[in-house]
């Protein structure tokens, strides 16, 4: 990724220079809103203006999705050849690599991720989503089974059609890659509808769909609110199935419109509050402190996945502790998100920032110690900083030891045995990751065997590539992102018995 500024004043020269096309992107088109509603795109670093960005109503959706059956029904996508596809979605890949500097502008100004994460962490990663899932194309194949001699069964895997996809806000782009892009692969036509916290670079992902060469209607987006246009895309009678990430609650709420409707398939990848496991043999305590720092940290600890609790055995608890408040600062402090060097910028906005602060008033009323943090950035009163924090003391009957915060807050717990590490870590409604650090081979296995959590890592944290399923347990969900796992979940199987007589 070249062309990129390498400081504060060239990024900040580069935002006031960019400019945003943000209406609905329908057939190929950018377009208002049918009532020219609008929704305010805002900085949380700053509380500044970026753009105003069409909001879309359940008559937007319609259009949509009647765009999408369209491209469906003709088979303009689906019935391409999966050599002409592949070749689409490789331009598609390069045209995203060439605007790279832009789309990561995008990520920071919308959401506050640091501008060096999201060029060296989400716009990589969105790439090779892309990239992956345009390789498997022509990879997908059927069986032919052993069947009597008078007949011939075959199994093929056929696209489900019309596929509405509601993606996050906490990785905008990289998110909404991980449904489309399967999704597309697969040969199905898409309705996106992105969070309307962070929907630039979802906007701009759509229109250079269509750049490289992909049939206008196949892939169409809808900026709106859950409520109303999210909600629409989820009651619609021609989609297919809803692939979600978000919220516990909202994942069922959309469940109970795929019964009311046409019983679309749902795939869901919703809440989190992930344990990290330290064992008093793990080899290196720096190194575990350095990544349950970056587990709970990164983002601004706006991710899923996010290792919130700290299950720290009593052997290594203090030592553990101390390293943890002296590193922490050092490795994440607030900073302007458009500053290379920024490694913690805002949460999302400032109605999340007290959503964040709340939580922490509860755990000092609920008795938790507060280590580290605690507070709003004093130094930055416009943004929507939060320090980073710990809590130490934490029982699972707390509100910091059982929710999903979703933002930089730490809950760490004190435990004697491997067996009492195991009931804390699956005390908890969730069950999307888990990790364990021990020197002990034996004791990995059982801990590995014995989470109930959809990805678990050992003597690491948020390791992986594409080939790594992705999804959890419990309440964190029903599905799996990222693997050709994932490519199957847009796919369904059609049996076809062939007589011979």
């Amino acid at each position: 990724m070249t062309n990129t500024p390498q400081d504060l004043a060239g990024w900040q020269a580069r935002a006031a220079a960019l400019r945003v096309d943000a209406g609905l992107f329908i057939d190929g088109q950018s377009v208002a809103a049918l009532d020219g509603a609008k929704i305010e795109a805002i900085n949380p670093a700053n509380g500044q203006l970026i753009t105003d960005m069409a909001c879309g109503s359940a008559a937007d959706i319609d259009r949509a999705v009647a765009s999408a059956k369209a491209a469906w029904d003709d088979g303009r996508w689906r019935f391409l050849t999966p050599r002409t596809r592949m070749d689409i979605f490789r331009r598609w890949a390069d045209l995203l690599e060439a605007n790279a500097a832009d789309l990561a502008l995008m990520e920071t100004l919308s959401m506050g991720k640091p501008i060096t994460d999201a060029l060296t962490i989400d716009l990589p990663e969105s790439l090779v989503t892309i990239r992956y899932f345009g390789e498997a194309i022509d990879k997908v194949a059927g069986t032919v089974t052993n069947s009597p001699h008078n007949a011939v069964h075959q199994v093929s895997r056929e696209p489900l059609g019309v596929v509405g996809a509601i993606s996050p806000w906490n990785y905008p782009l990289l998110m909404a890659a991980w449904k489309v892009a399967p999704a597309l692969a697969a040969g199905n036509c898409v309705v996106l509808k992105p969070s309307e916290k962070a929907a630039l670079s979802c906007i701009r992902l759509a229109q250079l769909f269509v750049e490289a060469g992909g049939p206008a209607g196949v892939f169409n987006l809808v900026t709106g609110y859950g409520q109303d246009a999210g909600k629409a895309l989820a009651l619609h009678p021609d989609v297919a199935k809803i692939s979600f990430t978000g919220s516990t609650g909202v994942g069922k709420q959309l469940m109970i419109y795929a019964g009311q409707s046409n019983l679309k398939r749902v795939s869901l990848e919703t809440g989190g509050k992930s344990p990290q496991i330290f064992m008093p043999d793990l080899e290196d305590l720096d190194t575990a402190v350095d990544r349950a720092i970056m587990g709970i940290f990164d983002n601004a600890g706006q991710v899923c996945n996010a290792g919130s609790r700290l299950l720290v055995h009593a052997d290594i608890h203090d030592a553990f502790v101390d390293r943890f408040v002296a590193r922490a600062g050092q490795l994440y402090s607030p900073g302007d998100p458009l500053d290379p060097s920024t490694s913690l910028g805002p949460v999302v906005s400032h109605g999340h920032q007290q959503t964040v602060m709340g939580f922490m008033d509860q755990g000092r009323a609920e008795g938790a110690t507060l280590a580290l943090g605690g507070a709003a950035d004093a130094a930055r009163p416009d943004g929507a900083y939060v320090q980073p924090t710990l809590f130490t003391g934490v029982t699972s009957d707390m509100a910091i030891g059982r929710e999903e915060i979703f933002g930089p807050v730490a809950a760490l717990f004190r435990f004697e045995t491997e067996a009492q590490a195991i009931a804390l870590a699956n005390d908890s409604i969730y069950g999307l990751a888990a990790s364990v650090w021990t020197s002990n081979v034996k004791c990995a296995h059982r801990m590995v065997k014995a989470l109930e959590a959809g990805v678990v890592w050992v003597n690491c944290f948020g390791d992986g590539d594409m080939t790594q399923p992705f999804g959890g347990y419990k309440q964190s969900g029903n599905t799996r992102d990222k693997s050709l796992e994932c490519l199957a979940g847009y796919m369904q199987s059609k049996s076809a018995w062939f007589s011979l007589d």
